[in-house]
């Protein structure tokens, strides 16, 4: 049986295991990473690519994506990565959604440090040539960043691999044990093993973490094209946000969009609808997206599912819409916190998701994790 050794060995190839691998190498640490499939093809490849800063809760969320947001930035310098950088934009449609905007910028914000401006006016008019002048107010989140997760972890895999890091990929680990990881390419030798791997509760330490009762939540996704040129550099993001996002989900002004959702598209709120739109090197939309949760993932998407999203971000981007491709994202969720940092045992950490702000938060989060073990 082959053998190999390392000082640490990182179990999935999504953000957060190439997040952890780049901080241990940088910290000077042999790492390998082991991938069950060719490339990597979870959660992090089939999301929107949004690295917000704006939309976290107050405190450790805030903090880690603050402190991400400038690791993005250097680990794009360095690994060639196309980030962009010009922040999202949160429409407001109604005047409750407007009214959360301004309760948000003249005291949360204010107090704890969110770089935001609110748009109104010529300003919003003024917004891509007036494409969005139907909208109340925009909600310009400055700190907010995006790539184009299919292109960016291929691209982060290549760096890691040119600063020493040995992948592993089309490779099962069938179980892990203090220092030694048991493969389908053989036995792993590690100082420390980091077990991230995703919405997968079950192939690798399944007793451990049913503690923490996780699920998983099922999105529906779609790319599409429109009929009108838009040269689209922000994410955008809708009044539908404020009561999924943990900076805004709290206020009390929360509630009346909730109770706007409930009378007029009830729909939305049963389906966990709420709209993102993120761009495209190629100039096409990445669209989304709905929730739901359970145990497992059902494999059948609902094109009622689909209708409700594509009317939303007609509606937003005032354009009709052309489907390119239609996909299934699946994320951990529902654990006892945003995150979960599992100490197995003193040679094995376990590193969980139970949202879909891996993007957001990751970078940091493995930084973190390295810096408490080390």
């Amino acid at each position: 049986m082959s053998q190999h050794e390392c000082d640490l060995l990182v179990v999935g190839a999504g953000i957060l295991g190439l997040a952890h691998a780049w901080a241990g190498v940088r910290r000077g640490l042999k790492v390998r990473v082991i991938e069950r499939s060719h490339t990597p093809l979870g959660a992090s490849i089939r999301n929107f690519g949004q690295a917000l800063v704006t939309g976290q809760a107050p405190g450790t969320m805030l903090e880690l994506a603050q402190r991400s947001r400038g690791l993005w930035a250097e680990l794009a310098g360095a690994a060639g990565l196309s980030l962009l950088q010009r922040g999202s934009l949160l429409f407001a449609r109604t005047p409750a959604e407007e009214a959360l905007l301004d309760a948000f910028c003249a005291g949360r914000a204010r107090e704890l440090g969110y770089r935001v401006e609110l748009l109104r006016g010529v300003a919003l008019k003024d917004l891509y040539h007036g494409r969005f002048a139907h909208h109340r107010a925009a909600l310009h989140g400055l700190d907010d960043q995006q790539l184009y997760s299919r292109e960016a972890l291929p691209q982060i895999v290549e760096f890691l691999r040119g600063l020493g890091v040995e992948f592993h990929f089309s490779t099962l680990v069938r179980d892990v044990t203090p220092g030694a990881a048991l493969t389908t390419a053989g036995r792993f030798t590690a100082g420390h093993i980091l077990v991230c791997s995703g919405h997968d509760y079950q192939t690798l330490l399944a007793e451990p973490l049913a503690t923490l009762e996780p699920q998983v939540c099922r999105l529906q996704m779609l790319r599409a094209r429109g009929t009108r040129p838009l040269d689209l550099q922000h994410a955008v993001l809708t009044g539908l946000s404020c009561f999924h996002y943990g900076a805004f989900a709290d206020l009390p002004e929360a509630a009346a969009i909730r109770a706007e959702i409930r009378q007029h598209q009830p729909e939305l709120a049963d389906l966990g609808i709420h709209l993102l739109i993120s761009p495209t090197p190629q100039g096409d939309l990445i669209i989304g997206d709905s929730h739901d949760y359970g145990s497992d993932a059902s494999p059948f998407n609902g094109e009622h599912v689909d209708r409700l999203l594509l009317e939303l971000a007609e509606r937003t981007l005032g354009d009709r819409l052309e489907v390119m491709e239609r996909w299934q994202g699946v994320y951990g969720a529902r654990g006892p916190g945003p995150y979960s940092v599992l100490q197995v045992d003193p040679r094995i950490t376990a590193v969980l998701m139970h949202t879909g702000l891996g993007m957001s938060i990751g970078l940091a989060l493995g930084e973190r994790t390295i810096a408490e073990l080390l």
